[in-house]
């Protein structure tokens, strides 16, 4: 499941010299907010996380590259079957056949009953 994060914007703010002289006051807000935004000259330069919210973080990261690869490696083996098919012997004849065609098919398609 997703970590849902407020965006950077609404992170409560500490600066980074509040951080250095009030660390416990800081831990604790931390703890009861999930996240503090540490600022220097108004511009915010890291982001303070609970642990469990960057074990969070490193889950999802972990679920999302492996679902990556699971589709690469479809999308691989799906390559792989159809440059198969072009490396059989006849494919090179079935190629040169089709462009002889110019587009002309050998019957006319049959229409369904409805049409």
């Amino acid at each position: 499941m997703a970590a849902v994060l407020p965006s950077l914007n609404d992170l409560p703010r500490q600066n980074a010299s509040h951080v250095k002289n009030r660390w416990g006051d800081v831990v604790r807000q931390v703890q009861q907010s999930g996240s503090v935004a540490v600022t220097n000259h108004s511009t915010v330069e890291m982001v303070l996380l609970t642990a469990a919210t960057y074990n969070q973080l490193v889950e999802d990261a972990h679920a999302l590259k492996a679902r990556e690869q699971s589709v690469l490696d479809e999308l691989g083996r799906r390559f792989d079957a159809r440059l198969g098919a072009l490396q059989q012997p006849d494919a090179a004849a079935k190629v040169d056949s089709l462009f002889a065609a110019k587009g002309r098919l050998a019957r006319r398609p049959k229409a369904g009953e409805t049409f």
